[in-house]
């Protein structure tokens, strides 16, 4: 309540705010296996496979890559030293590591009724070469809409992307970060500017870093995903030890109109 309200004011929506209710959709999931596994689904929505050389393992009954310490998500990716395949997903990469995934069974919605979203967490992330660790919003029924609050691709870079913006593209805001691997805070606010457009605002240890407008992104629910991706767009070769990925206190509210 007091992130969402201090959201409101700091962004100049106070008039939208002042007849609408907010409401903590997300908060405290990782407090337990039974908590966890209400909350999010294990894998990608869609499968195993991504756009890199890991496949995603991990289900109720399987916690050798996404676990929990204490109130802490942990995702770990492990080389393999067999053919596993082709990933099944473009650009069909082979497979070389076993990793993990998680998404949350809310969706982000963005319409009349839920002008507002904040989502947030605190990670621990991987910046090696061929590490590729997320935290993202992408369409469930369609592609776009896309946000990435979180994406390391091999380095201490950490990219805030929309996609697609008011011109048909990606828009990129890229910092670099001071030890990725200890604890930071990423943040997105959402806020719908338009009858099809929202305007998403990045923050980065509660400092914001920069507005992207999303075109079209209204009406569209959107998955929250949790994933460390290996090699492709952050490079080859991947680490030969175990990779580790941390998350903690992710927290989704809105306000309801």
């Amino acid at each position: 309540m007091v992130a969402g309200g201090a959201g409101l004011a700091a962004l100049g929506t106070s008039g939208i705010g002042r007849a609408a209710t907010w409401e903590t959709v997300i908060n405290g999931s990782f407090a337990n296996y039974s908590t966890l596994e209400s909350v999010w689904n294990y894998r990608y929505p869609w499968g195993s496979d991504h756009n890199g050389t890991a496949r995603m393992y991990a289900s109720a009954s399987d916690h050798n890559h996404v676990y929990l310490e204490g109130s802490t998500l942990v995702i770990k990716a492990t080389r393999i030293n067999w053919d596993e395949g082709n990933s099944s997903a473009d650009p069909h990469l082979p497979i070389r590591y076993h990793s993990g995934a998680v998404h949350a069974r809310q969706h982000v919605l963005v319409n009349d009724q839920f002008p507002n979203w904040e989502v947030r967490g605190e990670f621990q992330a991987p910046s090696a070469r061929g590490t590729w660790p997320a935290f993202w919003l992408t369409g469930a029924n369609s592609w776009p809409p896309e946000s990435d609050i979180l994406e390391y691709k091999g380095d201490a870079r950490n990219w805030f992307n929309t996609y697609k913006n008011a011109s048909g593209g990606w828009s990129n805001t890229i910092r670099s970060v001071s030890s990725p691997g200890s604890w930071h805070t990423y943040r997105a606010w959402i806020t719908k500017v338009s009858a099809t457009d929202v305007d998403i605002h990045y923050y980065l240890d509660g400092a914001w870093v920069g507005q992207h407008r999303g075109a079209n992104f209204v009406g569209k629910p959107m998955w929250i995903i949790i994933n460390l991706q290996m090699e492709g767009s952050s490079g080859t070769s991947g680490p030969t030890t175990d990779t580790y990925y941390r998350a903690r206190n992710i927290y989704v509210g809105r306000t309801r109109a």
